[in-house]
């Protein structure tokens, strides 16, 4: 993994990533992964300001997000890093508490489907692909459980490129995530290259505590 942010990962990237100044980072990374169109990103603040009441194993998550789609679709999108044990609780955990934490809204937005980001840097998973999507369906309920739960699985260790193939711009979020071919999936998107100076600020300025 890109060794700027694989200390306290989730950490260091919620403190770069939850500003105004960088919704349009995450923006390009949820349009890329999900393969989706954005017209409006808002940053939902709460988790933030509640983090340091929460237990250390549930301060977990990067940005918690409610987005339109140019369909008009409302999302709610949480993305977290995962390491260590109990993988799959904290993938359901996490899920749990950006689903919910829409009761909290305070602009009458309506309850939404939720679709959280898991991105690990070891294999969890039997697929071959390095990207796989787990939905929950019950036959009794055709697609109502499909409405609301939707959780996206990046495996890190699966995902290979050639040196002198040309990226794709999700190719270069997946490099630049795992930390390989850095300079090409800079030189690919501004915004992995806003990303990549705002890290090397957040560590010249890092104090230790």
């Amino acid at each position: 993994m890109n060794r700027k942010f694989v200390a306290k990962s989730n950490f260091v990237l919620r403190r770069v990533l939850n500003t105004k100044e960088s919704i349009d980072i995450l923006k390009e990374f949820i349009e890329a992964i999900l393969n989706i169109k954005i017209q409006k990103a808002k940053i939902n603040p709460y988790l933030f300001k509640k983090e340091k009441n929460l237990p250390a194993e549930e301060n977990f998550g990067i940005a918690d997000l409610r987005i339109q789609t140019i369909e008009n679709e409302e999302l709610n999108i949480g993305i977290q890093m995962i390491d260590g044990e109990h993988i799959l609780t904290k993938m359901f955990i996490y899920f749990a508490q950006i689903h919910s934490n829409q009761l909290e809204y305070d602009d009458n937005r309506e309850i939404a489907k939720t679709i959280t980001i898991n991105i690990l840097d070891f294999i969890f998973t039997k697929e071959t692909n390095y990207h796989s999507r787990m939905t929950l369906k019950e036959e009794s309920m055709t697609d109502v459980l499909q409405d609301y739960f939707e959780i996206h699985i990046i495996e890190l260790p699966k995902f290979k490129i050639e040196m002198n193939t040309e990226m794709t711009l999700k190719e270069a979020w997946i490099s630049y995530l795992k930390g390989e071919n850095i300079e090409k999936a800079i030189k690919k998107s501004e915004k992995i290259a806003k990303l990549d100076n705002l890290l090397k600020k957040y560590w010249k300025e890092e104090v230790m505590e």
